[in-house]
Order: structure tokens, then sequence, then C-alpha cells
């Protein structure tokens, strides 16, 4: 049970979100050598942090003014102090958020940039092995940041999913894209335009096609080109493939439900195609054991987190693709947010640049009537409500 927060505790919250709001940086620099720059004052309704106080305060942005130099530093002193780059308040925003909507860029790219080194920070630390040093810590800072972003189709990490694990076992079998073997292991629904897991997540939706394609044509400039696919689903970029004449299509797949359609749909029999039933994760070191090359490899899985996606580029990708060859990936990260978007794209973005790749982007709009709530009824709940997809193409840096 929580300790109940002290007088003398709240003033110093308040005082410190204060200094925070007026920008006072003389102020703020001697409270949080007492405090901390993550506080809350729990006798108000907003759930305001520092953090969140001092963006907020910077109002809108109007004909290109920006936040003023004392504004910047107040930003930049909380977050060199440990404020959460990612915490929610009861309004449901991030900082980013109030700096996006306010229209301060350099503030919000200062937020974009805190949270690439934090997700950064974190992966390294679970790398060494430090991670579990830290967990205690970390659990309380979970309690306070974003919520679990949309599931599709990529989770951004493990970490997410471990307030749930520690709290309440029934809550994972809840909702299946928390785990991916049970995923593999619930019904799926064909639905017309959608396919839903049995926990509702749509693990793919029609709306998607356009993007497909374009993977397809980025990845398949001609024919005769030998390609892979990792994740079925409702088979929108594995129809768009075959429309570019690969001499070889490898389609690998996990889910029963999913191969007993390929089988309905005659995919086993079509020429060049040939599916690989199981996860990637078996499948592939047999590729790289027989000595398989591809021009083009796709990747569109599944409840699988960041990690998952990571292993595959560095670990497979890297061996299996020919030197001239395309890498492309369903680039779903974060995409119930903006800034989580934005960061998770430059994360991503680095690890690729580290494993040996550069990556170019096209921005592709989505369908505007995406953020319309009809969009979504029988969902668990929205996996995308931003404007613009940022597609990923992946060549070898030469």
């Amino acid at each position: 049970m929580a300790e109940q927060t002290s007088e003398e505790e709240i003033l110093l919250a308040k005082r410190i979100i204060s200094a925070a709001e007026r920008h006072d940086l003389s102020a703020l620099k001697v409270l949080l050598k007492e405090g901390s720059a993550n506080v809350q004052d729990p006798t108000a309704t907003t759930a305001t942090s520092p953090l969140h106080a001092a963006i907020l305060s910077c109002g809108k942005s109007e004909d290109g003014k920006e936040a003023d130099k004392n504004a910047v530093k107040t930003v930049e002193l909380l977050l060199e102090n440990g404020a959460i780059w990612n915490d929610l308040n009861k309004g449901d925003e991030t900082p980013g958020c109030i700096a996006l909507r306010l229209g301060q860029k350099k503030i919000y790219d200062i937020m974009v940039e805190a949270g690439v080194r934090a997700e950064l920070l974190f992966a390294k630390m679970a790398a060494l092995g430090l991670d579990d040093a830290e967990e205690e810590e970390e659990e309380e800072k979970e309690e306070s940041r974003e919520e679990q972003p949309a599931v599709k189709k990529q989770k951004v990490s493990e970490e997410e999913v471990k307030p749930i694990q520690g709290a309440v076992e029934e809550t994972i079998l809840d909702d299946v894209s928390l785990d991916n073997k049970a995923y593999l292991r619930s019904q799926l629904r064909y639905k017309p335009g959608i396919l839903l897991d049995e926990s509702d997540n749509a693990v793919m939706m029609d709306w998607e096609t356009q993007i497909m394609q374009r993977h397809a044509e980025t990845l398949i400039p001609k024919a005769g080109l030998r390609a892979m696919n990792v994740g079925h689903g409702m088979g929108i970029v594995d129809t768009a493939i075959q429309t570019h004449d690969p001499a070889e299509h490898h389609i690998v797949e996990a889910h029963p439900q999913v191969l007993q359609r390929l089988r309905d749909q005659g995919w086993y029999e079509k020429p060049n195609v040939f599916i690989h039933e199981g996860r990637w994760q078996d499948v592939l070191p047999k590729f790289v054991e027989k000595g398989v090359v591809l021009d083009a490899i796709y990747y569109d899985t599944f409840a699988e987190d960041y990690k998952a996606l990571k292993e595959f580029f560095s670990e497979y990708v890297v061996q299996l693709l020919d030197q001239n060859g395309k890498f492309g990936w369903y680039n779903g990260l974060g995409a119930d947010r903006q800034i989580c978007y934005d960061v998770y794209t430059k994360v991503a973005e680095m690890d690729l640049f580290e494993a040996g790749f550069d990556t170019e982007w096209e921005d592709i709009t989505v369908p505007a009537g995406l953020h319309g709530s009809e969009q979504w009824e029988g969902t668990r709940r929205p996996y995308w409500t931003i404007d613009v997809y940022r597609l990923p193409v992946n060549t070898f840096v030469k």
C-alpha cells in the first residue's frame, strides 16, 4: 500500500511545479536538490508534472514564435534531472503531445531526442543485464509512464508488459497480443476488411492495402527476384508481391488458421511460392544453414515487440539478404501517438545503421477517415491515430 503523501511533500511538489511553470531556473535548481523532477500535485485534477507545466506555459507558437531561452533551459534541466519523456497527465497527454499541440517545434524536438536517448539507454541496460538491478525503480516509473501503445504491429518493448505480468496473470490471457505464443494458440476471425484476434485486437485491416502495395513496389522493382514475407495475415502484401512476378516467393507463417486460409486460397499450389510453417525464429536458422540468398525481405508480424524486429534484421536479414537487396518492415511502432512514432522511428533507424543498413523513408498519408470511431468499431482499441505512415526501405551501407 502506497504511503500517504505528507503536507511537506505536497508543498514541495507544488513549489517545483510552480517554478517549472514560471521557467524560474534559479528556484528550480534549488528545489530539485530536495525533490523530484517527476512530482505531481496530488491535490490537482490534471496530474501535471513539472515538465507538463513548463511546456504548457509556453503557450501557442504563432507566426513562427518559439519558446524563449528560459523555457528551453527549463525543459532541458528537468530532463537532466530524470523527468520522464512519455509521462501522462490525466488529459492523456505526454509533455511532447502538449508541445506538438502548441506548435512549439523546438521543444517538441527536444522531447523526441529525450525519448530516443531514454529508449536507447533502456535497451543498453537490458543488453548488459543491468535492468534487474533497476527493476524496482523502473516499476515505480512505469506506473506514471505512458500506457501500452496499441499492439499493431510491434509492441515497443517487453517492459510495457511487466506491470501487467506482475499484477494479475489473467490480464495477459485477456489480451493475447501481449504474448506471441498465446496469440498463436488463439482463435482468429476473418471479417470483411479486417482480421481480429480473440481479444478483439485488429491484426490487419484493408486500409493498409495502399501501404502494402507500395512496400512491394519499393522492395521488388523488377520481375525475377527472390522475395520473402514474414507474416501473411490477410495476404495483402503477398498478393502485391505476386504482381511483381518473383522468381521465388517465400511466405513464413505460424498461425494455424492463417495457414489453413493459405491452403484454402490455393497459395500452396501457386508456382514459385514456398510456404514455411512455423515461427520465423525456428524457420530462418534453416534458411541460413542452407545458404539461402534473397533479393527482398519484408517483415510484418503480430504480437511481437521491437526487440524481435531488431533481432530479425540484425541476426537474419544481414545473413539472408543479397548485397544489393532491400529490406522493408511494417512501421507501426507507437503509431497510436505522434511523439512515440517519431521516437521509435528514430530508434529503429539508429539500430538499423548499427546493423549495417541505410534507411530511406517515404511518407504516405493514411486515409482521412481512419480517425473516425466507426473505423474501429468492434476492436479493442485503435492502433493507428496519426496522419502519416513512414515507409522504410533499407539497403546495406555501401
